[in-house]
C-alpha cells in the first residue's frame, strides 16, 4: 500500500476528510516507528526501512489510536459527567503491538 493510499484509508477510518494530509502522514510515521522499534529492538536508526505490508493495518490502527488521544496524552485521570478517563502512559498499548514479531539474527 502506498503512502497516499494509507493517508486516504486513515482519513476514512477517522471519518474526517478535513484533516490535513501532512498531519495524517506524521501520525503514520509515528505508528511506523513504533512498529519498527518492536520489529528491530536493537536498531537505533530506521532510515530506509518500511513497515512490512503485513503490518499496515496495525500501523493504521495505531495511527487512529494516536489521533484520538491528541490533546490528552498522558492524562492520568479525568472525570466529567460520569465519564472516567485514565491513561497510565502516553504510549501505544502493548496489546496493539503484540502481533509484531521481532526480527533477530544469531551471532556467528
Amino acid at each position: 500500500m502506498t503512502r497516499e493510499q494509507k493517508i486516504k484509508y486513515l482519513s476514512r477510518m477517522i471519518d474526517d476528510d478535513t484533516e490535513e494530509e501532512d498531519i495524517l502522514g506524521i501520525y503514520l510515521d509515528l505508528a511506523g516507528d513504533k512498529i519498527l522499534n518492536r520489529m528491530y529492538p536493537f536498531l537505533t536508526d530506521y532510515t530506509g526501512l518500511e513497515v512490512p505490508d503485513r503490518y499496515v493495518m496495525i500501523q493504521l490502527n495505531i495511527s487512529v489510536y494516536l489521533l484520538n488521544k491528541r490533546g490528552a496524552e498522558g492524562e492520568i485521570q479525568h472525570i466529567e459527567n460520569g465519564i472516567h478517563r485514565n491513561y497510565g502512559s502516553a504510549d501505544v498499548p502493548d496489546s496493539m503491538l503484540k502481533d509484531i514479531v521481532p526480527y533477530c539474527q544469531a551471532i556467528r
